[in-house]
């Protein structure tokens, strides 16, 4: 890995670094640059953490007129949790703050951040709410109203979704990453949630601002825009959670029921996406397996209809679409 430092990665330790990965992101990185060094905070470092991108020619001339305020780290590609990793070893700070390379700030994150966190020694990691932009349906909406985090910030509660701990809008102590192991870097998406969840495990605590101090961005590229390959991903980090030897046994009840909702929800987004592709027989076979645990009589209609009518329920199913997009249309 070759570390390129800037000319203000010299002397005294600031109060927090910034940790930006960047995989493909060329295009945005200027953006998400922008929106930390518009921060009203200014006692913090950047890294930029290039994770051997295929557009790095095109990244390196976007970060030309950033790189006498950044710390630049070019490595082998390790994957987002490398990544991350590696730039929080490299920081000097005490407090970390994640920023995602096509991600964005409000110009009052870190200080509001900062001002509860050096109120509370107590909270570990400290988040708010982010507000959705981009190409997605989603956009104009935040965070919170698509996935609200109810009560305090538990084991159970991030098991099940109750809390939605977005890592845009994060500051974290240092050195309570370090304490319990950073990222999984055997994981490609859904990372964080396996943190938040060793963190708590481990006594640690997180709480919730409610404040929108961010921007998420959605695309077509984001790894979050694939539904199957994230449910996948938390079914693997609920069975690492459960592998834990020293779970209760209420923690242990909480990952084996919500195990079954999360294979419940997969196999309904396999079946989605098996009849769009035009494979009724695996769509079937998804959909008889979420029913299993669903038992719902509309699954059973669709899954009835598939069989025997599948030129029936791709015209409704074509009709539903229209009808949706003409709601969003006229709103």
């Amino acid at each position: 890995m070759q570390a390129m430092p800037s000319a203000e990665g010299v002397g005294m330790a600031p109060l927090l670094s910034v940790i930006i990965p960047a995989y493909r992101a060329a295009q945005y990185i200027a953006a998400a640059l922008d929106s930390v060094l518009a921060q009203t905070f200014k006692g913090y470092e950047i890294i930029v953490v290039n994770d051997g991108s295929p557009d790095t020619e095109e990244l390196e001339r976007a970060l030309e007129p950033y790189r006498d305020r950044i710390i630049y780290l070019l490595q082998e590609n390790q994957g987002l949790s490398g990544a991350r990793n590696n730039g929080i070893r490299a920081a000097r700070g005490t407090y970390i703050a994640p920023l995602d390379a096509d991600d964005v700030w409000a110009p009052e994150h870190l200080a509001a951040q900062l001002a509860v966190l050096e109120e509370d020694p107590s909270i570990d990691v400290l988040y708010a709410d982010a507000r959705i932009i981009g190409d997605a349906p989603e956009a104009g909406r935040t965070v919170m109203e698509l996935c609200p985090s109810t009560g305090e910030v538990t084991f159970e509660r991030l098991v099940t979704r109750e809390c939605t701990v977005h890592i845009c809008v994060t500051v974290c102590r240092r050195e309570t990453l370090l304490r319990v192991g950073l990222f999984d870097p055997s994981l490609q998406r859904v990372q964080d949630i396996d943190l938040w969840l060793r963190i708590v495990r481990q006594g640690g605590r997180i709480a919730y601002q409610r404040r929108v101090l961010g921007y998420y961005r959605r695309h077509a590229s984001s790894l979050s825009s694939d539904s199957v390959s994230m449910l996948e991903e938390f079914l693997a980090v609920l069975a690492k959670a459960a592998r834990d030897p020293y779970l209760t046994a209420a923690q242990r009840d909480v990952l084996k029921n919500q195990s079954v909702v999360e294979r419940t929800s997969l196999e309904l987004q396999k079946g989605k996406r098996a009849f769009l592709a035009g494979d009724g027989e695996a769509a079937v076979r998804h959909l008889t397996a979420a029913n299993v645990q669903r038992k719902s009589l509309k699954l059973t209609a669709v899954v009835m209809l598939l069989r025997v009518a599948p030129g029936i329920l791709r015209a409704l199913y074509r009709w539903r679409d229209r009808q949706v997009y003409k709601l969003k249309t006229q709103a």
